[in-house]
Order: C-alpha cells, then structure tokens, then sequence
C-alpha cells in the first residue's frame, strides 16, 4: 500500500483535453505500415511515425501542454528545461508558440547541430545556456535558476500535463486503425511516453498489450519494475541518448510497472543494425530511440506472429556524426568486426605473411595500429578486422595461434574496446 499516498494516474478526460490543446501544433502522424518487416515477420507491422512531428519527435505534445497549462503569473516569469535532444527542442517551439520566455540548459559539449536546432524553433523566446559537461550539470543548474527567479520547471517526463500529452498518441493510433491492435511496442526513456499509453489503451482497448522497450546499457525501467520501487541507477550506457536516463519518473513508474505487459531491453548493436537497416531499405532515418521499438520486434517473433503490431518510432533528430560510430556497433553486434592484439616478430615479411597465410580470402584489415621497437624480438599491433561471415571467426583465430600471431582478443573487453570504437 501507499500509506494514504494518491497515486496519480491520467484519466480519459484530460487526455482528450490534451488532445484538443495541442492539435494546431502537433501533426497527426501516420500510422504507416511496413511491408519488409510485415513480411520478415509474418505478422501485420505498422510504424507510428513520430519522426515526422515538426520538431521531429513526439515530445512538442508533452511540452505544449504543459506549457499551455501555466497560469498567468507562471508564463510571466518565463520556464525553464534542461535537455540535450528531443525535449529541448519541443519546449523551444511551444515558448515561440505561446510567446513564453524560455531558458534552455544544455551540457557544452552539445553537438552545435543541436544547440542551432533549439535556437531555430524558439528564436526570440528562448536562451539557450550551455551549462558543465553532463546533463546533470545542466539539470542542477536549471533548477538553481527556477530556485532563484522563481520560474517553472519542465520536466521532460515527470509531470502529469507532459504524460497526458505524449498520451494522445495513443489517441490517434486507435482512431487510425482498422482493426484490433494486438501489441504495442514503445521506446522507454523516463516512461512518460509509456505511461500516457498505458491509460489510453486500459481505457479504450484492455486487451492490447504494452510493451516497453530500453537500451541494454540503461534498463533503468526494468530494473525498477524487478526491484519493486523506482531505482537510480548508478553508470548508464548513453549512446542511446533519448532513452538512456538513470532514474524513471515518480509519477510515471507505477503506472508502467502495473500496466505494462513486459519490459525488455534490446543491445545497442542491434539498435544500431536496424537504424542502418531502416535507411538503406526503407528510406526512413531515425535516432537510437526512434529505432528501439523496431529493433525488438526480433525478440518477440515467435509471440506476434498474425498479430496487429505497432511501433512507435519516436524520433528522427539523428547526428550525422555519429555515422561511424552507428555502423561500427553494427558490426561488432552482427560478430563482423573484430579486434586484435597481434604480435609481430619484428623481420622483413612479417606482415606479408600475415596477409598471406592468416587472412582468409574475404577477411579485410580495417585498423591497423603498430609501433616498431627495434629493441625486441616481436612487436604487438592493434588489428581490427571485418569478416564477410561469423562462422570465419574461429578459422581466422585458428590460424593466427597456429603461426604465433595470436596475442589477445578484444571485443570481448570493454574497458579496452571503448577506445576503438
């Protein structure tokens, strides 16, 4: 029991409400379907496409209404936020929109894309502070300036108006369909997405089950669900970024732990896959978040076979310059790339005979890191190399032992293999 404690839990009403307040300013998305994946997986895939919001997520329904919501003293003294993605940018349109003045904390290493980006949606209304070096920096000091100045916070998912304004998507998903919606998969970062879900569907259509979606790296909704109580988690893998947070939201947490079907965690290599995967065969760019609902749709094949599936893809604000770094992850998730320490006798012909008698006929050197020491009898190098095939891994580590070339094997130790990567 919750000792008297209210817990709150959207109704019907005020999401509708929400709804009606938000629709000159957020774009009914398509509810799309997807033939490749339809096919791949024998069951009936429709992508709810949130990308395509202006701001390129879902999160301007949160934050214009609860902008919205503010009294007149409260607009007044303007608003506050601390983000370094999607929530940022929808809290700098809705200050535009609603001419409220805004301040925006960011970390300073921002991509100055996304610095520019949040500029450009609010213009004149909203200052953009960049503000140490993680978001927590940023975060402690929006709330020192709502402290001092007496502004109004927007939390980016711990607030009841944002939850009911991220749940219209569900809203308009029901609207949209033609037939029952068997499941939904969705991206879960602080569970205020999720939450407004969870409401929509128990009061609209119960036999849909929910089904929250978390980066491997930061499972801090499963881990709280598991523990029974909302839980900080103490390191988070962040490439993930529009999903990776250490704590879930008070208000949003026990709504998803009574109401969602399950909770599931997806690697972020295979995040990264299906990014790839989505741009070369669809034509559809997403971020990691916005890829997390399709990347788990793998890991419940068996279960949605003939069934009416939909994933929310949340986002699309994606940074070109990560590029590398997504098709890397890629590949070591797929066990096409493969790190190395290889050691060298330190002769004329060594590397030849590398090439020759250890790389197989579709193997490809893609790092090569060596530093010649005239004082020993073998040298170590850094070799990463990109197989055709998984199965050609065990014969490429064969015949390096079997020729003394063999010193270590990387991918298997993060400590060393963030360095690469």
């Amino acid at each position: 029991m919750n000792k008297g404690k209210t817990i709150y839990f959207p109704s019907l009403d005020t999401i509708k409400v929400a709804a009606d307040t938000i629709k000159k300013v957020s774009a009914v998305t398509p509810l799309s379907p997807s033939l490749r994946y339809s096919k791949n997986l024998e069951a009936n895939i429709f992508f709810k496409r949130e990308d395509l919001q202006q701001v390129r997520s879902y999160k301007i329904r949160g934050a214009y209404n609860k902008l919205s919501s503010l009294t007149g003293i409260q607009a007044e003294n303007g608003v506050v936020c601390a983000s370094a993605g999607n929530h940022a940018q929808g809290v700098a349109l809705s200050c535009k929109l609603l001419k409220i003045k805004g301040t925006i904390y960011m970390p300073a290493p921002t991509p100055k894309q996304k610095v520019e980006q949040v500029k450009m949606f609010g213009e004149e209304y909203v200052e953009v502070k960049l503000a140490g070096d993680t978001f927590d920096d940023a975060y402690h000091e929006a709330h020192k300036e709502c402290e001092v100045l007496h502004k109004t916070f927007i939390h980016p998912f711990n607030d009841e108006k944002v939850i009911e304004g991220q749940a219209t998507v569900g809203l308009e998903m029901l609207h949209q369909a033609k037939a029952p919606i068997d499941y939904v998969f969705a991206p879960v970062g602080g569970g205020g997405l999720c939450a407004g879900l969870c409401a929509v569907f128990k009061a609209l259509s119960p036999h849909t089950k929910i089904i929250g979606v978390e980066p491997e790296g930061a499972p801090s909704m499963s881990v709280s669900i598991k523990n029974n109580k909302n839980t900080e988690l103490k390191h988070i893998e962040k490439f993930v970024d529009g999903a990776a947070v250490k704590r879930v939201g008070d208000l949003t947490f026990p709504i998803c732990k009574a109401l969602l079907h399950d909770m599931i965690t997806v690697p972020e290599g295979k995040v990264c896959q299906t990014i790839l995967e989505l741009y070369n065969k669809d034509a559809i760019v997403v971020e990691p978040a916005g890829a997390l609902s399709i990347a788990a749709l793998d890991f419940y094949a068996d279960t949605i076979k003939g069934k009416n599936v939909v994933c929310v893809v949340s986002g699309s604000n994606n940074d070109f310059t990560r590029a590398a770094e997504i098709k890397e992850r890629a590949l070591l998730y797929a066990n096409l790339k493969h790190y190395f320490i290889v050691i060298f006798p330190q002769r004329a012909g060594a590397l030849k005979q590398f090439v020759v008698d250890i790389l197989g006929e579709n193997d490809d050197i893609i790092h090569f890191r060596y530093t010649k020491n005239t004082n020993r009898e073998n040298g170590s190098a850094v070799v990463g190399i990109e197989l055709k095939d998984p199965k050609d891994l065990a014969p490429l580590i064969a015949r390096m032992k079997q020729h003394n070339f063999y010193d270590d094997y990387i991918n298997n130790k993060p400590d060393l293999l963030q360095f690469l990567i």
